[in-house]
């Protein structure tokens, strides 16, 4: 059923470009230089532009989106640049004004328009426990198939703004790149098949809720309001991964994993590397989809134990 509504839509989104103007493209660069804030929208933004596209990408591998600044080079790079794609992390609401007055002829497209936000999901300070919501939006808006396809839609648009003689090449590619999504979202329904709803893994940072909540998954989340967890809570924490029989604390190369080791040793279970900001996008996602899955299998979790040993 799934599968047939996203071919629904994409037939709609075709038909919806029908009154796209075909004026030619000014200058004579021979690629459209852009700039993205991370590298999964880079892998987005060639899927749709191809080699018509030159994409630079702010926040540097092994950088932290939340807390990034731009290096002098980089705002360099900004004057020569057409299209800057936000996509909502921390870091672009300091900087996006600065680089608007860089380059005031630079489009900015926010390429999470139009995603309905989740709030980032915390731990009760007084009740680990208990899950809330406090008022910060997830931005890992980028970590779902079905919310990527938003995104290739504001991307695709944008393209052809700003360069519509390139029509007929943008819509081709985004048509390829919406059954590719497609895929995508239907192996890791497979990958997950069976588990039932609610299944839950443990996360140090809580980047994963929108991929948790495209498969039925629940994220446990190990930083208390993107601060370290106190040694109370650090009990409660692993108190709680005991009743609920974790064995994985998943981290992110961006952060500390000392607080997550400290759980995986007390509940006699390991840390595993799940990255949120890898550019080979797809290829990460599927590998990340069979870590969660080894999480709620002992027989699995003992053949990532093997895999896991050899890439740290």
């Amino acid at each position: 059923m799934r599968k047939k509504s996203y071919i629904f839509a994409l037939i709609v989104s075709v038909f919806c470009l029908s009154g796209t103007s075909l004026l030619s493209i000014a200058g004579s660069e021979d690629s459209l230089k852009v700039i993205v804030s991370i590298l999964p929208q880079k892998y987005f933004v060639e899927k749709i532009g191809g080699d018509l596209v030159d994409v630079s990408v702010m926040v540097f591998p092994g950088a932290s989106p939340a807390i990034y600044e731009p290096r002098p080079q980089q705002m360099v790079a900004l004057t020569r640049s057409k299209i800057y794609f936000a996509v909502g992390v921390p870091f672009e609401k300091v900087w996006l004004k600065k680089f608007v007055s860089a380059n005031p002829e630079m489009t900015i497209v926010h390429t999470e328009d139009g995603i309905g936000k989740i709030p980032m999901e915390a731990r009760n300070r007084h009740d680990e426990k208990e899950h809330h919501h406090h008022g910060i939006k997830d931005p890992h808006v980028w970590l779902s198939p079905p919310a990527v396809m938003m995104q290739a839609r504001n991307i695709l648009d944008a393209l052809l703004k700003v360069a519509p003689a390139q029509r007929a090449m943008f819509l081709t590619n985004y048509k390829n790149f919406i059954n590719e999504l497609v895929d995508l979202d239907l192996k890791i329904m497979d990958v997950f098949a069976g588990k039932g709803k609610g299944a839950k893994f443990m996360v140090y940072h809580p980047a994963w809720g929108y991929f948790a909540r495209a498969y039925g998954l629940r994220q446990i989340p190990v930083e208390i309001e993107g601060k370290e967890p106190s040694p109370r809570q650090l009990k409660n924490l692993i108190h709680h991964a005991r009743e609920e029989g974790v064995k994985m604390v998943f981290v992110q190369p961006q952060f500390s994993t000392r607080s997550a080791k400290t759980v995986a040793e007390a509940i006699g279970g390991q840390v595993m590397f799940a990255d949120p900001l890898e550019l080979n996008w797809v290829e990460n996602l599927l590998e990340v989809a069979e870590k969660f899955k080894a999480a709620f299998s002992d027989s699995l979790l003992r053949e990532y134990s093997k895999y896991n040993s050899t890439t740290q």
